[in-house]
């Protein structure tokens, strides 16, 4: 992932965190916000339930894999924050692929229905 589509800025993670706008899965939780881009930005926050930095560093990097591999998707204009919760802990790669999609895919929906 490029570091242009990364959110960093703490007041940004806590502008979009503070939107209230948010998707609850098993293993996520997604904030989302619209930004002013032509493309959509990501901010991964991985809590300390998960394990070390060891551990941590290693979910950071299959959740930036998963968004990488379809992020031709979500051309929406959106600055998204994704929590990994404790639940994940240890997960295989492609159960958090599953939900990370079905999420993803219900957040499109609510995106289009605020659209029209």
């Amino acid at each position: 992932m490029r570091k242009l589509y990364i959110v960093k800025d703490k007041r940004d993670f806590d502008k979009i965190i503070n939107n209230n706008k948010v998707r609850k899965s098993r293993y996520y939780v997604i904030y989302h916000q619209e930004n002013s881009f032509p493309y959509d930005r990501f901010g991964i926050s991985v809590g300390k339930k998960i394990g070390n930095a060891v551990y941590r560093n290693k979910h950071k990097r299959k959740l930036r894999a998963i968004i990488d591999n379809y992020k031709k998707s979500y051309v929406n204009s959106q600055d998204y924050i994704i929590i990994l919760r404790g639940s994940a802990k240890n997960i295989p790669y492609q159960e958090l692929n599953d939900d990370f999609l079905k999420l993803m895919t219900i957040i499109r929906k609510d995106i289009k229905n605020e659209k029209n």
